[in-house]
């Protein structure tokens, strides 16, 4: 069978893009969390929040450096095969690459090892600033490259001259009309992805019966943060949907599987199989009306179906239809978990349902699916083109032999499955280690003449509390808060 080298490059970007995706969608999340609970533990002193933190800090890391490791191919594939696309396009989505790695990365990286090593270096105060420094560095990075992938699904701002892209209008470029909507529904959707993550692990430990307190602390912040984001992804997700309408209605068409060149009273398709040579819908089952009304927020609302647009205009039906109802789905289950949860949180059932536990444990992976299945959407629904109604993707490839494509596909396939079950074996070690013990985070505070969280274990002459940073004595007192109290009688420091 003779080899494809474009479509070979298509599906090698597709695969390297589905594997990096999937590990900044998780450390946006935790990212915000680890946040969150090292900000409420310096203003309540409850413990709970500092052991949550300290936990997940560890998976959080290992995540994000498989983000960085996953990513990095995705900005020499560009040149490598579609090397033309770059030649058009490289004047316009070059500097959003550039403002990503500048205002973003190096936010990231200047404040990751503060905030993974700092604990016993820094002040309690400038680890909590590098911590939500880290936070909104990941919020950043995910702005920008929403910019450019919004630059190439609804282009604006930009000057054709001899066939290459130059900017006209910096504003018009970076807030381009689907770029508010399409960056608040990815971030929405890297949230839900933590919380699920946070709230399914919790789940575990309260089924196994292990460090319950801790479990119960995170089991409720995630179920909380899932009962408020979740509906809002939806109403998002809405607002999203008529802007696709707008903009890209071949796209929307093939989401909907709507047919017809003009359709009144559009059906909600919950399933139907797709022929795409018939230019018709098998085994349709829909909810009358409801389509218009999502589509349209009219009861009889008319939407563009795929026939008005030439066959070689259309991207592919099934991928794309399938691929929305997925993510729909998901996002509607997770939308009834927030509610049940909610329900068994208003009976004081909320940690002693194991049938909820089990469910939310089964959707550790279900914000990352949903967001995979979300770019599917994204990136198959704009085909053939690669900017909509400009460049095409065919035209743009790099003539590169076959077998070459080939051998680089089969090790990116085979380099990163490796490294993805290494991922799993670490993740799964950390979790089933559980978070540090009360103990263990009590003697990382005590300390004398050294900042923030000292290691030392240092008791004073005359069993005096310790003295700290600026020698006051119980100045951090204990983990919860209190003063601390002296538990032995050594005159002599015991340095860890």
């Amino acid at each position: 069978m003779d080899l494809d080298a474009a479509l070979l490059s298509r599906i090698q970007f597709a695969f390297t893009v589905s594997f990096h995706i999937i590990f900044p969608a998780i450390t946006i999340g935790l990212a915000t969390f680890i946040a969150i609970w090292e900000g409420l533990w310096l203003k309540t002193r409850n413990p709970l929040y500092l052991q949550l933190a300290k936990f997940w800090i560890k998976p959080f890391a290992i995540t994000f450096g498989m983000g960085v490791v996953g990513g990095i191919v995705l900005s020499y594939e560009f040149g490598t095969n579609f090397s033309e696309f770059s030649h058009k396009v490289g004047a316009v989505l070059g500097p959003l690459m550039a403002y990503e790695v500048l205002t973003a990365f190096f936010l990231e990286a200047g404040f990751l090892g503060v905030m993974l090593f700092g604990w016993q270096r820094v002040s309690e105060k400038v680890h909590f600033i590098s911590t939500l420094t880290v936070a909104i560095g990941t919020w950043i990075s995910a702005f920008w490259i929403i910019v450019a992938n919004s630059w190439m699904q609804t282009p604006a701002g930009y000057i054709e001259v001899d066939g290459v892209f130059q900017v006209a209008s910096w504003t018009e470029v970076i807030f381009n009309p689907s770029m508010p909507y399409r960056f608040m529904h990815m971030l929405m959707a890297a949230l839900i992805t933590g919380t699920f993550v946070v709230g399914g692990v919790s789940a575990w430990f309260l089924l196994k019966g292990h460090n319950t307190d801790f479990a119960r602390k995170g089991f409720s912040m995630a179920m909380w943060a899932a009962l408020v984001l979740a509906p809002t992804q939806a109403v998002i997700g809405d607002f999203h949907g008529l802007v696709v309408k707008e903009h890209q209605p071949a796209k929307l068409a093939a989401m909907e599987g709507i047919w017809p060149v003009k359709e009144e009273k559009v059906p909600l398709l919950l399933f139907a199989v797709p022929d795409e040579k018939a230019e018709t819908n098998h085994l349709a089952i829909g909810i009358p009306h409801l389509g218009s009304l999502i589509l349209t927020h009219s009861w009889d609302g008319e939407v563009t179906g795929l026939k008005a647009f030439a066959p070689e205009d259309r991207p592919p039906v099934k991928p794309v239809f399938y691929s929305f109802r997925i993510m729909v789905g998901l996002g509607v289950l997770m939308i009834l978990i927030a509610f049940a949860a909610a329900w068994l949180r208003w009976k004081g059932k909320l940690y002693d349902c194991r049938l909820l536990h089990k469910a939310c444990f089964l959707m550790i992976p279900s914000g990352v699916i949903a967001t995979l299945f979300g770019w599917y959407v994204v990136e198959i629904g704009r085909q053939p083109w690669l900017v909509y109604g400009l460049v095409r993707t065919m035209d743009v490839v790099s003539p590169l032999p076959a077998s070459r494509v080939l051998f680089s596909l089969s090790l990116f396939v085979i380099t990163y499955s490796l490294l993805f079950g290494v991922y799993l074996y670490f993740m799964r070690k950390l979790i089933r280690k559980g978070p540090p013990t009360m103990e263990f985070l009590q003697q990382q505070r005590i300390g004398v003449d050294s900042p923030g969280y000292a290691l030392a274990l240092v008791k004073q002459v005359g069993h005096e509390a310790p003295l700290h940073a600026d020698h006051t004595p119980g100045h951090y007192g204990s983990v919860d808060g209190t003063n601390a109290e002296p538990s032995d009688h050594s005159d002599k420091p015991e340095g860890r």
